[in-house]
Parts: structure tokens; sequence; C-alpha cells
């Protein structure tokens, strides 16, 4: 069993353990911490019957039980190539009699057995299985198979550990809501619930920037006592998210030398995810920014992304990292280049190096925060783009770390005609500034090409929405200097004025003078989008449409072909209302000549404004301003 750490105590109260010996760098867990997460992600039953709880395992007579699953392996690729770790070690407490082996994977997906032994007869017998991490560099992971013949074996402990350091640094967790009380409670539960979590956490902060607190929850105390005394609860203004992590992260770093764990309220939270990337921060060659893993809440089988990078050149925040697994079902087939099957599972056995990990999960070293400071105050979204990116140009990369999830919701199941692109694109512009050679042709075209498909589609708010965040770009630095609180109240100001941003019930549709509407699903999209865009903006300007009215279902909401209609309902994303949208040729002409004024602002000032953002962002991201914006404490 892994050596019971001694203590020191930290400045913020808590005691942080010195060197145990060994670290336990993950648990092999059988179940996960709800009942919608599916067992097959933990471990696989591949022939006969086996009994499994969270941690412990009963495999019946003539079974095979293997841990090649997504939370079930050891990401040996990732601690090779970015740790000081030589060796891993699995540790099982065991009775009874089976074959257990330690087996590798490559690159490629090939296998090898590493070790393997033949049990017979324990009883509570503490068995261990070594790996070197020397054959890994480009990718691979480690695993185990358990096969039993005549009798059964109970597997009442199972242990990755790897050489402890001198002294091991431990996580303070921050979660920042706002209005999400009920899922935050649902959060802390999780970690209350979660001993081994526990024991590498000094603390956990919830930044409550709403109006329906959290402390309100009549479950509340005992979610205190639970935590242990680590619950450390703050109140303030709403700052959005960066407001809300950068409180996180400033009263870490004041308080104490823990690493900082960032993570969303609305999450099912694996607890495990604390035990492994303070683990692994733990171990790194030099102080590295180490992410989690979304795995999606409403498809809790599919993985969004095994690592990410923003597109500076299109604005756009989460682009897969090439050969990363991008949107896959954990339990599939694996396909190959064309398309085909190769019979092996969806793994990502390739290793793959993100630019940056976003903050539904992310561990952030304490050194690093001292380094760079807090976040840039832009209220939300790119926050921890930015973040990201400002720590590679310092030198620390971020790793991305496989099998260390969480369950978040679907992105593609919230509608992206929301006030919160108003931020996608005046945050994109301004992180873009910071680490892009912000081309100002391309930041026009990519701007203006957004507001015509906005405007072929009849989202007359979105269009609004967007010259409005383009228009605050290039406002300047200045615009940051209440935190985004009176942009948010402004854009949802502005959108209010335009009916197709209104989300209407399905059953008041005939009050709307809609009593039957015809569904038009799309045909395929066009093959030169570019072409058909100019296309389109000829036939409405000659007034040409192809349907009076017609419904169509969120899949089929391109703009290429709502923009066929005069009036159209659209089911929303989130599939619990629709949207009406109406041709209206004299608002369109009006927000198109806003446009163009924008575009040509930006061909005109954008080098100069990038200019500006650069030289006010030390100061934007400081203690003393965000001291400023978090008011009395």
């Amino acid at each position: 069993m892994p050596q019971r750490a001694a203590s020191v105590t930290t400045r913020s109260g808590q005691e942080a353990p010195e060197s145990p010996g060994r670290l336990v760098a993950q648990r092999g867990l059988f179940r996960g911490p709800d009942p919608v997460c599916p067992d097959s992600l933990y471990a696989t039953v591949v022939a006969g019957a086996a009994d499994r709880e969270r941690d412990r395992l009963i495999v019946r007579p003539y079974t095979e039980v293997s841990t090649d699953t997504y939370f079930g392996r050891f990401p040996a690729s990732y601690w090779q190539r970015w740790t000081v770790v030589k060796e891993v070690t699995v540790e099982l407490v065991l009775s009874g009699s089976a074959r257990v082996s330690m087996v590798a994977s490559d690159e490629e997906g090939g296998t090898r057995i590493v070790a393997a032994r033949d049990i017979a007869d324990a009883s509570g017998d503490t068995v261990q299985l070594t790996a070197t991490l020397d054959k890994f560099l480009d990718g691979g992971f480690l695993w185990l198979d358990i096969t039993t013949e005549a009798g059964e074996l109970l597997v009442e402990r199972l242990d990755w550990t790897v050489e402890a350091p001198a002294r091991v640094v431990p996580t303070s967790v921050v979660i920042c809501t706002f209005n999400r009380a009920d899922d935050c409670v649902r959060t802390l539960g999780s970690l209350a619930a979660d001993n081994a979590a526990l024991s590498v956490l000094d603390a956990v902060y919830v930044v409550d920037q709403g109006t329906d607190t959290v402390e309100s929850r009549p479950t509340f105390p005992d979610l205190e006592k639970g935590l242990g005394g680590r619950l450390r609860y703050l109140r303030q203004p709403n700052l959005g998210g960066a407001g809300g992590f950068g409180r996180g992260m400033y009263e870490v770093v004041r308080g104490g030398e823990s690493n900082v764990l960032l993570m969303d309220d609305d999450v099912l939270c694996e607890p495990e995810i604390a035990v492994r990337l303070s683990a692994f921060a733990n171990r790194t060659a030099r102080p590295t920014l180490v992410g989690g893993q979304m795995l999606r809440l409403l498809h809790p089988t599919k993985l969004v992304a095994g690592a990410e990078y923003a597109d500076f050149t299109q604005l756009l925040p989460g682009k897969v990292v090439a050969n990363a697994l991008d949107d896959v079902d954990l339990l599939d087939e694996a396909l190959d280049e064309d398309g085909e099957p190769t019979g092996l599972p969806n793994r990502g056995d390739r290793r793959v190096d993100a630019d940056y990990n976003a903050w539904w999960s992310c561990l952030i070293p304490n050194s690093i925060v001292r380094e760079l400071g807090l976040p840039i105050p832009l209220f939300f979204q790119w926050d921890d783009v930015e973040y990201g990116y400002r720590a590679r140009t310092r030198g620390y990369a971020t790793v991305t770390l496989p099998g260390a999830g969480l369950w978040h919701a679907d992105f593609d199941w919230k509608d992206g005609d929301q006030w919160s692109q108003y931020f996608a694109l005046r945050n994109a512009m301004i992180v873009a500034t910071l680490y892009s050679p912000f081309p100002p042709k391309q930041v026009a075209r990519v701007f203006t090409s957004r507001v015509a498909r906005a405007l072929l589609a009849m989202q007359y708010g979105l269009a609004a929405t967007l010259i409005k965040a383009a228009e605050d770009f290039l406002v300047g630095p200045d615009v940051l200097a209440d935190g985004g609180q009176a942009a948010a109240a402004e854009i949802r100001a502005i959108r209010a004025q335009y009916p197709d941003t209104v989300a209407h019930p399905v059953g008041s549709l005939p009050e709307l003078g809609l009593e039957f509407v015809p569904m038009v699903q799309a045909d395929t999209a066009p093959k030169n989008p570019r072409v058909a865009l100019a296309k389109q903006l000829v036939r409405l300007a000659r007034g040409r449409t192809n349907f009076g009215v017609g419904a169509v279902p969120a899949r089929d909401s391109a703009w290429w072909h709502v923009s066929r209609f005069d009036r159209v309902v659209v089911t929303d994303a989130a599939q619990d209302s629709v949207r009406i949208r109406e041709r209206d040729r004299d608002t369109a002409v009006e927000l198109g000549k806003r446009a163009v004024a924008v575009a040509r602002a930006l061909l005109a000032d954008s080098a100069r404004v990038a200019a500006e953002y650069r030289a006010a962002i030390p100061a934007a991201t400081s203690t003393q301003n965000w001291e400023r914006l978090y008011g009395p404490r």
C-alpha cells in the first residue's frame, strides 16, 4: 500500500503532504460516481461475469476483465514525455486466483504484455507489477487484463503509483458559479463524497456571482461539513467566468502555495480528476498547465476533443489538434483515414500536444499564476484560451491528460444565437491581437462573412450582436474597464429589440398566426459556400425566395437553407422552443451599412487598436486592477 503522507501546514490553514514515498497517479475504478456514467468507460467484461462497485471488483470464474478503457488506461506516453517519472507500478489488493497481466499499447494501437503474475489462493495479498516508461514517447498506454479459470478473484484496491517528489504540492479547486446553485451543490457533493479526491485538496473555493445563491440551499451546511473545513465560499458582483475564476486564482495565490484547479459548476464531476491532474502536475519536469477532457453529458460515452488549439485566422477556439480524438464515441470502433473500421476501439493511442485547455477543468500551478498574473477581464469566452497562450509565450506547456475527464453539457445543444456571441467575437479579436499577426484584411473578411450569413438567415439580432462586438473591440482596452458588466447588460438590451431573438414555446405558434407550418428539410450543402453566399445575396436583393412560410429543424438551420424563406420557424438547438424569423429588408439594409462601416474601420484602425491592447494587458491582468473590480472583500 502506498505510504501515507506526512504533512506540513500551508498558509491557508490546511495540511499539505510531504513526500509519501509513492504517489497515487490514478486509481483503478470500476464504476462511475453516478448511475448515468457508463460502466464500460471504467472496465469491460470481455467474457464471463463480474460484480462491480466503485473501487471493488469480483471477477467470477472463467471470466476476463480488462481496464483497456477511457478511465482504466494509464497514459504512459504523457508521463514519459512531460514528467520526471521513469517507471510506474500498479498495486492491487487481491483475494482468490487469477492471472493479472499488464498490457501496453504503442502509438499505432499495437499491444504487448509488459508484465504478468499468476495469483493462487491469495487472501488480501498486495500484488505489484511495474513498467518502465521508456517506449512510449510518440504514444501508448498501459492497462490490466484479469483472467480467471475455476476460481474467482476479489480486487479490493487498484492503484497506479509513481515515485513521489520531495514535497507534494496540494491542489485547491476553484468553482465559478452564476445562478446554477443546484448544479454547483451536486459538484461539491461529488467531491465531498470521495475521500481520495479530498486527500489531495487543500481548499475548495466557490465564487458565487449570482442571485440564486449556493448558500441558500438546505444542504449547504452539510456540504461544509463533508468538505472537512476546506470550503471557502465567496460572493462578488457578476464579473463573468474571467472574474469568477480569476478571484479564485487570486485567493489561492494570496493564501498559500497550492496549485489551482479551475472547474465549471454545471458538470457531472468525476472526483478522480483531482487525483490525476494533481499527481501529474506534481511530477512534471517544469511547471505545466494540466487540463482535463470533456465528455458529453447528454451522450456520456462521447469525448469532445483529445486536445485543442485556437484558429486565430478564423477567430475560432476549440479546434481539434491533428490526430487527436474528435467528438468520438469511446465505445465504438476507430476508423482509418479512409473511414473504414480498424477493429480497434477509439482510444487515441498517439500522443498529441494541446495549445491550451478549456476551464471546464484545468490545473494551473501556483508558480505560473504568480508569474503570469490573473486573467484578462474579458467577462466571458476566450479567457481560458488567452491564459493558455500567455503561458506558451513564457515557455509553459499545456498537457490535456487522457483519462482525466468529466461530463459537461453538450455544446451543440445550446443555440448559437445568444448574447454570448458578443463576447465570442469581441474577445476573439482581442486575444488574436495578442498572439497572432492579426491581419486587418482577414479579420474584416471573417467579420463580414459572419454578419452576411446572419442577415441571410434573418438573424437580425445576431447580426446586431456581431456588429456591436466589433465596434466595441475598436474602442480599445477601455472597453474592459468594468470587467464586462456594462457590455453584458447592453447587449441583452440590444438583442431584445429584435423579434428573431425571442424563443417561443411551440404551442404558441397558432397565437402568432402560424396555425400550420409545413416542414421543409434542407438539400445538400453547397460545394462552394462563398459562391453560394454571393448568389443568394443577389437573389434576395432582387426579392426572390423559394418558399413563403416553412418550418426548419435545428439540424437544417444553416444560412443557405433558411435564406430561401420569407418567414420561417426554426427549432432551437436545445429542442425546447422555436424562433420565428421574418424577412425585413429595411433592417437588413441598415445593419448591412453598419457592418460595412465597421469593416472599413477594421481595415483602417486594427493595427493601432492591437497595439493599444498589447500595451494595456499587463495592467488589466494585475492584482490591483482585479482588486478594484472585486470591491470590498
